[in-house]
């Protein structure tokens, strides 16, 4: 348990570190002033100057933030946050100053060093561990005794190399080829021994629901897939890409259940829900770890791009309106609908804990087991 808990706040911190360090060093590049970074959440412990920036440890050790200077004001004048007046000569320096393609660029960064950090974290996978991926190869690993398959001849260690003539690449292609000929007699092709062999079995339509049709067990071979070094980061893009794409048609999915039924969706999960999956994750090992962190840092990219008050997804969204109408969006009107977002989101994330804990409560898994 205090594994777990120690390893989910080190993940949740690197990957706010991580997104707040894209904002961080996309400012410093631009020449924006940058007033701190800080490790944790306030209140400070500590923290020292360098430069013109304080470089801070706080409190709570979860997560990490950046604070830009003029972030939080729209002109000359009090900024909300230092209760400070920004001096004339220094509005250059100032984020609300600056080209709205250069807020827009320090505002999406923490998502894009989100995104790059699951697409290095996949490449690593795809180009020097390996990926463990399903063969093109059937195997039987067991044959129920007096089954059809018993009774035609199967037998343990077989390979099922076609059914009727229509060749067997997967475990899944077999079952639903053979429930489409329930009662009929089937030829399969099978390899035995470095031998082939025809035989023929007739799948039953009445059945033991853990045996099957034919009475056997079967698999998939699995093989350990890797590409050139050169070749797996685009692997490794390729992959994040289709896992964002997976990961905004769920959201989709979770926003409309909870809206139109006010119930948490299967495989939802909050603070609580996640730090419980990564103790499932703890023991099967550092490699599915980090697995785990690539998944986490993609949909915590994903998240924070919506369209949504309060996530950077809203503020850049404010940015678009100044760029294509060419005037700012009332500074007052921005702070009340982040203020709201924030509540909304608050709330939302109140709502999933909730469900988190009832179904702990209750002894249910509040993610199936990878």
């Amino acid at each position: 348990m205090v594994l777990t808990i120690l390893v989910f706040l080190l993940i949740l911190t690197v990957l706010v570190l991580i997104h707040e360090a894209g904002h961080f060093f996309v400012a410093k590049k631009l020449g924006i002033k940058v007033e701190e970074f800080g490790f944790g959440l306030p209140p400070r412990v500590f923290g020292i100057k360098k430069g013109e920036t304080i470089y801070s440890i706080n409190w709570l050790p979860i997560g990490g933030f950046v604070k830009l200077y003029g972030e939080d004001s729209a002109g000359s004048g009090k900024i909300t946050n230092s209760k400070l007046q920004i001096p004339k000569k220094d509005e250059s320096r100032a984020f609300f100053a600056r080209p709205v393609w250069q807020r827009g660029l320090v505002v999406i960064a923490g998502v894009v060093m989100n995104f790059l950090l699951a697409v290095l974290i996949i490449t690593y996978f795809f180009g020097v561990s390996g990926v463990q991926v399903p063969g093109d190869r059937v195997l039987v690993t067991d044959v129920v005794k007096d089954s059809p398959a018993h009774v035609g001849g199967l037998k343990k260690a077989d390979q099922i190399v076609s059914v009727n003539d229509i060749k067997i690449k997967n475990s899944t292609q077999l079952v639903t080829i053979t429930k489409q000929h329930l009662g009929e007699k089937v030829k399969l092709k099978i390899i035995r021994e470095k031998e082939q062999k025809s035989i023929e079995i007739i799948p039953r339509k009445t059945y033991p629901s853990n045996e099957g049709p034919m009475g056997v067990s079967i698999s998939s071979n699995v093989i350990t897939q890797k590409y050139p070094l050169w070749e797996a980061p685009f692997v490794g893009l390729w992959e994040a890409l289709k896992f964002s794409w997976l990961i905004v048609a769920g959201l989709a999915g979770v926003f409309y259940q909870i809206l139109t039924s006010a119930q948490v969706p299967k495989g939802v999960a909050g603070p609580v829900g996640i730090a419980q999956l990564t103790g499932q994750f703890v023991a099967i090992g550092p490699l599915a770890v980090l697995s785990f962190v690539s998944l986490l840092s993609l949909n915590l990219a994903i998240l924070n791009i919506l369209p949504i008050p309060a996530l950077d997804g809203g503020r850049l969204f404010f940015i678009l309106i100044e760029a294509i109408t060419g005037k700012k969006v009332s500074s007052k009107f921005e702070s009340m609908a982040h203020a709201i977002g924030m509540a909304i989101l608050l709330a939302l994330i109140a709502f999933i804990t909730l469900s988190d804990i009832i179904r702990l409560i209750s002894g249910q898994p509040i993610l199936p087991k990878p």
